[in-house]
């Protein structure tokens, strides 16, 4: 049975407990698989990254065979791409926050439907189709999510981690990314030198242990976007990230670039 999201954000958590550390979270308008109920909590899989966790099953809506046939049919190319935006119900005008990388399905000159029911957005902050990956069009965009908080899990305006930005800012520029920044190791093809990077190429950093630990975006071959504490802009070259911050010197160690 598949489930849709119609709530601004859900939290995904690794058990079935309020307490339980969240992994990932969902947006309006995202479709998942339900894998497993209990009393109050149903376990799900996010399909276009594989995740899987629990969520509080007031926090999705199962549909029906013919719904997610429906769902299935909506044409998707419109998404959020500012932080932060509100649709407004056009049956009682009510209003939804929507984060940047929200899917706006059968969008068309500010208006969208989901499930019969129709919404009113401002076209300023909608990208109809995927925005051009070059340096001019990533700062433009990026800029907004500067200072958005260090959230595990998250990947909205209030918070997100290092993964949960990459995969935001890439799905703005029309890239699928898997959700954890070992995953998005795995993605694209490698750059063998920092001085080769692109606009928008993925620089990955590890623990001391070798694992993949944190991840950015090049904005070119001395600066970087991440958010580590919150979203910023730092100095890199070939050793890694070199903090803004007073007698704290280098912060992740270069470990490989990937261009999706």
């Amino acid at each position: 049975m598949n489930a849709i999201v119609l709530h601004s954000v859900v939290p995904v958590r690794q058990t079935a407990s309020e307490r339980s550390e969240q992994v990932t979270q969902l947006l309006f308008a995202q479709t998942v698989t339900i894998l497993e109920r209990q009393p109050r909590w149903t376990r799900i899989r996010y399909e276009a990254d594989g995740q899987e966790g629990w969520v509080d099953e007031k926090m999705i809506v199962p549909m029906t065979d013919e719904e997610s046939k429906q769902v299935a049919a909506y044409t998707n190319n419109a998404i959020v791409k500012m932080p932060m935006a509100y649709a407004v119900s056009e049956n009682n005008g009510q209003t939804i926050p929507l984060t940047a990388g929200t899917r706006l399905p059968n969008y068309q000159d500010g208006h969208f439907t989901i499930l019969g029911v129709a919404f009113q957005v401002d076209p300023v902050m909608v990208a109809e189709r995927p925005i051009a990956m070059n340096a001019t069009n990533l700062m433009h965009t990026v800029r907004f999510f500067l200072n958005i908080p260090y959230l595990w899990g998250g990947k909205n305006a209030m918070g997100m981690d290092c993964s949960g930005f990459t995969q935001i800012i890439h799905t703005i520029f029309g890239h699928s990314l898997l959700r954890n920044a070992s995953e998005q190791a795995r993605q694209g093809k490698v750059v063998h030198q920092l001085c080769e990077a692109q606009a928008g190429d993925l620089a990955f950093f590890d623990h001391e242990d070798g694992r993949i630990s944190h991840v950015g975006i090049l904005l070119d071959c001395e600066r970087i976007i991440h958010c580590s504490g919150r979203v910023k802009v730092e100095k890199i070259d070939q050793n890694g990230i070199f903090s803004n911050e007073p007698n704290v010197g280098y912060t992740h160690h270069l470990v490989s670039i990937r261009r999706i």
